[in-house]
């Protein structure tokens, strides 16, 4: 039976040469398997360049033209024995005031993490609001002022990225004017440097939002009376009743000024990981 003997041999070798080709291709079907689930491997051409940030900069102001109004809560006419106060108390608007003479200042600001940043600075306001008297007058009052804001910063940090703001800060009066007239070019007017007609501190609170660090929008409500109601002037307290909360929305250009040397670099992250 040498015959079968050497068929059975060689069947057995090429069941050998079958099987180990099948192990072949089973082991490279599980190695492309599991490479294709790995994750990226860290090298040059598997990462992002993600736009730098600045831990620290100086830019401008978020305030540049600024209309502003106010809640006018005064006396009528004639003396009321009930409230104390001249007539009966009304309430209304005030008449949209637009500014952009003097509204500039600088904030510094201190980007912590790529979405999240603080700031603070100084800034010079032209701030105030119009109002219709009952003689049928129109009285614009206005006050520069100086302010520091506080503020917090949530968005893209990115050089040229958009983010919402928020915070309060407090302004100090520094001159106050006051215009009176009927006729246009028919005025009564007068300015005080520091004076007592508003009070001395003046505090706010804000909200906006900034456009890749050229434009922004930002509300502002100042929730103290905007007028010192015990101001005397020629002997009489003029605004003897009155309460003013001021508001106002302002358009500004939160620019950074030049270059830092401490700009973080472009750095890379990883595919899976980084987001903007």
């Amino acid at each position: 039976m040498p015959g079968c003997r050497l068929c059975i041999k060689t069947h057995y070798s090429k069941m050998k040469r079958t099987l180990f080709l099948q192990f072949l291709l089973i082991s490279y079907l599980f190695t492309s398997m599991a490479q294709a689930k790995a994750p990226a491997t860290d090298t040059g051409s598997m990462k992002k360049v993600l736009p730098p940030i600045r831990k620290f900069y100086v830019g401008t102001s978020t305030d540049a033209g600024i209309f502003s109004t106010a809640t006018i809560q005064k006396p009528g006419q004639g003396f009321n024995p009930a409230t104390g106060y001249y007539g009966t108390t009304t309430n209304s608007m005030g008449v949209v005031r637009f500014s952009y003479l003097i509204n500039f200042g600088f904030t510094f600001n201190f980007n912590l993490a790529r979405h999240f940043g603080v700031y603070t600075g100084a800034d010079v306001k032209n701030i105030g609001f119009i109002e219709h008297n009952s003689a049928g007058a129109t009285v614009k009052r206005r006050t520069y002022n100086i302010g520091v804001p506080v503020g917090i910063k949530i968005g893209n940090m990115a050089d040229k990225g958009s983010y919402f703001f928020f915070g309060a800060g407090a302004d100090a009066p520094i001159n106050y004017k006051e215009k009176t007239f009927v006729i246009r070019n028919q005025k009564t007017k007068y300015n005080e440097w520091f004076s007592n007609a508003t009070p001395a501190i003046m505090p706010y609170a804000f909200a906006g939002f900034a456009m890749k660090n050229m434009i922004s929008v930002k509300l502002q409500y100042y929730p103290g009376n905007y007028l010192n109601p015990n101001y005397t002037k020629d002997n009489a307290q003029p605004f003897l009743g009155y309460d003013v909360h001021l508001m106002m929305v302002s358009l500004g250009f939160p620019m950074p000024l030049g270059k830092h040397g401490d700009m973080v670099k472009k750095h890379v992250a990883d595919l899976n990981t980084a987001t903007m």
